[in-house]
Parts: structure tokens; sequence; C-alpha cells
């Protein structure tokens, strides 16, 4: 079973998400709260494995509670899907940063919504298609960065060669095509890069490969 706290400050909303949920067999939810404050109450008390979090809410926010789950190592196996109406780009670099592992809209399909916590309970990240066409373009678009990180220096070339592969969005197979390895390799390799930077998911490491120029 994976095990879900629904948090938006609107009930009908909380409801709501929460009846969709229960509606899949593998699913339960454990908890459901109004702000960030009490969301972090409830997931302290329960440790679910993935959180539906609302950015815009009174008191504590869900971009700030969302920071406050991801620096908690008792909730390191704790994943979080931002849910909004807003798709503001700095709403998605915020929520990206403070560590989520999907950024949905609510007017996601519900199927969609289904799909993405049980893609990230299994480790995996969830972007809105259109959303991730937005980061990439503002990516693109930016300047190229005129000092390099120091994690980098931290990577082997063939992490670098990885770490340039998945920026660019390919699997583990492909990556091992492509880099003359297995795909088991590939993974052993994706893996180190989330150990040494301290990244959640592939998404931040999407996210590291464009802040370090590495793929534009």
């Amino acid at each position: 079973m994976i095990s879900v706290v629904v948090v938006d400050d609107e009930q009908l909303v909380r409801s709501g998400f929460a009846a969709l949920l229960a509606s899949d067999p593998e699913i339960t939810v454990v908890g459901t709260a109004g702000d960030g404050d009490a969301a972090l109450a409830v997931i302290r008390h329960e440790h679910p494995d993935v959180v539906l979090m609302d950015i815009r809410m009174p008191g504590r926010d869900g971009v700030s509670a969302t920071a406050a789950i991801t620096a908690d190592p008792a909730l390191n196996a704790t994943r979080v899907i931002v849910l909004t109406t807003f798709d503001l780009d700095e709403y998605v670099h915020a929520a990206l940063r403070a560590g989520a592992s999907g950024f949905l809209l609510k007017d996601a399909q519900p199927a969609d919504l289904l799909a993405a916590v049980h893609l990230v309970a299994q480790g995996e990240s969830v972007l809105a298609p259109a959303l991730v066409r937005r980061l990439i373009k503002a990516y693109v678009q930016a300047p190229a960065s005129v000092s390099k990180p120091a994690w980098l220096d931290s990577l082997t070339p063939r992490e670098v060669e990885v770490l340039v592969a998945v920026g660019r969005g390919l699997s583990n197979a492909e990556i091992g095509a492509a880099l003359y390895m297995s795909a088991a390799t590939a993974k052993t390799h994706v893996g180190r890069l989330l150990t040494k930077l301290d990244a959640r998911d592939r998404t931040h490491l999407v996210i590291a490969a464009y802040e370090a120029g590495l793929v534009r």
C-alpha cells in the first residue's frame, strides 16, 4: 500500500483528492491538512510515502513545507507532489529546489494523478509536460554560468557523461546504449550521482546538469 497525506487549504479540494485516491486499491490516505504547519504535524506522525501538497496556503505555504520535509532525515522516504492551479515559473522552480519530486496542475486528469502517485512512490519524478517544456526553455535561454559549481569537481569523467545523458532525458537503457555500458551499470552511475549531488531523484539531476552548463 502507498500511504498518502493530502494538503490543501480548501476542504472540498482535500475531500475530492482523498476520495479519488481511495478509489485506488493500492493507495491509502493516512491524513489531510489545511496548511503547512498542520501538514508537517501529520506527516511527522504518519511518515507517508507521498504527500500531495498545495502551494498557496495561509501561514506556512507549500514550498516552505516541502523544504521542511526534504530537510528532515526522519522523512527521507517521503516524497512530495506539488499540486496547484498556478503554473507560474517561479512556483515550479521554487518547488523543485525545495525538493519536490513532482509538479502537477490541479486540472490534471484523475488517471494521471493516480499514476503520478505510483511513480513518485517508486522513486521516479513527475512533471506536467507543459512545465517540462517551460523549464527547459528557461535554462536554454539563460546566459551561460561564468563559474562551474564546486560539486562538479567531485564527479569522475564517466559520471559527468552520465549526468549529461540524464540531463538530456535519457533512460538508463538509453544511457547504456549511448555510453557503451549495461543498463545496470548506468543505473549504478545514476545512483552515485544522486548520492554525490544529494539529489532526491532524476528531476534534480536534470536541473543540476542545466545549472552547471553541461546541457544547453
